[in-house]
């Protein structure tokens, strides 16, 4: 059998018309380099095939065994979209308020395990051509949460390039494995690039940055997960960088991505974003010239139903055969390391069966996962953890309480149980402690004939404790099209106007605070609140996102103590719009804690604990040259009385230097570890060349001699206990590629 595959490859590349069945064509064997089964499988197909399979719902090649194939699919925060019962895991705002990489690697491996069950199941059928079910998933989104107002930035990782780009590499590594042939499912760094609103104009909007902000700010996160993470996949975005549509840009496709970083993977468009070429960009004059200049420049495949024009576009001289045939090698090459066309026993992951979905070890792990992603804010007195035994009555009030929608927020799948905090509380407490549920509003509004303020309260006061279940939900903070939800004049297009709760929240929860009992706020969404009543009113304040499907028993854990809570801000909480800049400067000045300069609600990085941590001074840093690393070595004491987590985070800040542009500060480093009281553990950071470099205003990432400050504690300084050093540099300026 070998020499029949050996002769038939022989014969294809030598030009003789050797005649064999669709099962013995050279692509078919296993045993041939990828590069030598992509180039046979192209060759064999007409010009028509090559540019249906370059759309999303590619179609099926009977003649040649080649079944349909259907790109889209997506796996934010687990699994998405599918008709099946999955494991939700905590919104991807929340995973990166976990400073967990370990746990966020873990989540993507198990992740890519349920959609691999599915999609076994699939190509045993013969059904891979169904939406939703393929193991190409559009994720991570690293784009920057750089404004508060956007509606996406909940699918995010924040604010900081460096979290962002250390959490989205995790979930890489994660959904694509580490065999060394074969992908466990394939992942895409999204939207490239200088993208994060406005929603409503995104089709046309021309985001412009300076190449500073560019290389400091919108880039690092696709570069880490490039170079770094090998990620096999980028989707281009819908808008526009400096007048080139994103996914015609040279300078972003060609120059950056495959020129400069070494991408060798498959970029897609977002979807049917090459439509806004000649329809709102008005880059190009028809769609024949977009879907040419689309491939020209990089973009490989199209979600949409534009690119069987490339066919008219090599007729008429726009694009060459050439050109199609590379982008369809790069796809191609993606279902080659996924196994498609290989036999089931070579495959290592072919054998993932439907035993894994919604397993105890998944969901014990989208528990865990939204324990550790909600942060403290405020806890006035102590006044949690609440002592289970001293309360009898507990008013539960606010549009959340009982809402399963709001824990799954958007791009999500659906789990067989979905624990709200009202389910947890009667669950836990039921039997003991009286749960009076009182949802009394909407999120945005009053409801239709509901009870008055003033009634909520008289029923609120009998209890010993209120807890007021808030924020909004995906329905009004999203994508376009997705969210925006009528009622309420603090949305556009998925985008918030504000940042402040919306009023009839505030307006409750004064009533709620007349009562004179304690006032638990916790608050669900994917963005941060100004919180300005609220935080010179609450007893405590509990930010817990959109925390999938145990966000509920999550929620009663830290509420009761049964865990300490450990999450940290990857945002900044401003006091109010007015701090904001215009929403569609994409200037970084004056945003994000890098470079605000303002005072601010709640920090980046911040986040409370029941315990308390102490930090001995940092050891002795060396004198280093340029392009070397530096360890730095603290220890952490939990020196108060539970159990529990810190996030260990390191801070640097290079000393002004006239008009030198520069953050105020930068995380370059953060741990999370376990403590149990009184015990202390020694925490290793390596720094390396890249880390303390600055970005100069070509763009040009370079470490020079001199100073740089360091902070290591649970937060930035100034906002946590931590430790200082200083490390000084020496040599010729190092340029880090």
């Amino acid at each position: 059998m070998k020499n029949r595959w050996i002769i038939a490859a022989v014969g294809l590349f030598m030009g003789i018309n050797t005649v064999v069945s669709a099962q013995e064509y050279p692509f078919r064997n296993p045993d041939l380099p990828v590069e030598v089964r992509v180039r046979d499988l192209i060759a064999r197909l007409t010009l028509e095939e090559k540019v249906q399979m370059m759309k999303h719902a590619s179609p099926a090649v009977p003649r040649l065994g080649i079944p349909a194939y259907n790109w889209w699919n997506e796996a934010l925060h687990g699994v998405a979209r599918t008709q099946e019962k999955v494991t939700v895991f905590p919104q991807a705002i929340g995973m990166a308020a976990t400073f967990d990489t370990e746990a966020m690697q873990k989540m993507g491996d198990m992740t890519a395990s349920e959609g691999r069950a599915l999609f076994n199941e699939d190509l045993k059928q013969g059904k891979t051509g169904k939406g939703y079910r393929g193991l190409t998933y559009w994720t991570p989104n690293v784009n920057i949460f750089r404004d508060p107002r956007w509606g996406r930035g909940q699918e995010t990782y924040g604010e900081d390039p460096y979290l962002t780009a250390k959490m989205g590499a995790a979930i890489v590594r994660g959904l694509e494995g580490d065999d060394p042939h074969y992908l466990k499912a394939v992942a895409c760094a999204k939207h490239y690039a200088v993208h994060s609103g406005p929603e409503g104009t995104r089709h046309l909007f021309n985001a412009q940055a300076s190449a500073y902000d560019l290389w400091d700010t919108y880039l690092p996160a696709f570069r880490e997960l490039v170079v770094k993470a090998k990620v096999h996949g980028v989707m281009c975005a819908y808008n526009r960088f400096e007048g080139q549509p994103c996914c015609g840009n040279n300078e972003l496709l060609q120059s950056i991505l495959r020129n400069q970083w070494g991408f060798d993977g498959y970029v897609t468009s977002d979807c049917w974003a090459i439509n806004d070429f000649a329809k709102y960009h008005k880059t190009h004059s028809n769609d024949v010239e977009a879907v040419a200049d689309a491939v020209l420049n990089g973009t490989d495949l199209e979600c949409g139903n534009l690119y069987q024009k490339l066919q008219q576009g090599v007729e008429r001289g726009l694009i060459s055969e050439r050109k199609i045939n590379v982008s369809l090698s790069r796809l191609l090459t993606i279902l080659f390391k996924l196994g498609m066309f290989d036999p089931a026993d070579r495959v290592p992951y072919a054998s993932i069966g439907r035993e894994v979905i919604e397993c105890d070890e998944h969901k014990k792990h989208a528990y865990e996962m939204a324990q550790k992603s909600m942060v403290l804010l405020k806890n006035e007195k102590n006044i949690l953890p609440l002592n289970e035994r001293k309360i009898k009555r507990i008013a539960l009030v606010g549009p959340n309480i009982d809402n399963e929608q709001t824990l799954l927020a958007n791009y999500f799948g659906r789990a067989s149980e979905i624990i709200t905090p009202y389910e947890s509380l009667q669950n836990r407490f039921g039997d003991r402690i009286r749960i009076d549920s009182i949802q009394g509003i909407g999120i945005v509004d009053t409801l239709p004939g509901g009870p008055s303020f003033a009634e909520i309260a008289a029923r609120a006061k009998k209890a010993d404790v209120i807890i007021f279940v808030g924020g909004i939900s995906a329905d009004y903070e999203g994508e376009a099209g997705d969210a925006g939800a009528a009622g309420y004049g603090g949305f556009a297009s998925g985008d918030r106007t504000t940042i402040k709760l919306p009023p009839v929240q505030t307006e409750l929860m004064k009533a709620l605070k007349k009562t004179g009992r304690p006032l638990i706020i916790v608050n669900m969404s994917g963005s941060v609140m100004s919180f300005d009543w609220e935080s010179r009113n609450a007893d405590a304040i509990l930010q817990a996102w959109y925390g999938g499907q145990a966000a509920g028993d999550a929620i009663t854990d830290i509420l009761f103590g049964a865990y300490n809570p450990s999450g940290r801000m990857p945002l900044t909480t401003y006091k109010s719009d007015e701090d904001l800049p215009a929403f569609e400067d994409y200037s970084m000045a004056n945003r994000t804690y890098r470079y605000f300069k303002g005072e601010v609600r709640y920090p980046f990085g911040y986040g409370l604990s029941y315990t308390t941590f102490a930090y001995a001074p940092m050891s002795a840093l060396p004198e280093i040259k340029t392009g070397e690393n530096v360890q730095v070595v603290v220890t952490v004491t939990n020196t108060g009385p539970y159990d529990g987590d810190e996030v260990v985070q390191l801070y640097v800040s290079h000393p002004k230097n006239g008009n030198v542009r520069m953050p105020i500060r930068a995380l370059k480093g953060f741990q999370r570890v376990h403590l149990k009281k009184n015990e202390s553990k020694t925490v290793t950071f390596t720094l390396t060349p890249e880390e303390l470099a600055l970005v100069d205003e070509q763009g040009n990432l370079i470490q020079k001699e001199g100073t740089v400050d360091l902070y290591v504690g649970g937060g930035q300084p100034g906002y946590s206990n931590g430790c200082t050093g200083t490390l000084k540099m020496t040599g010729e300026p190092y340029v880090v590629l």
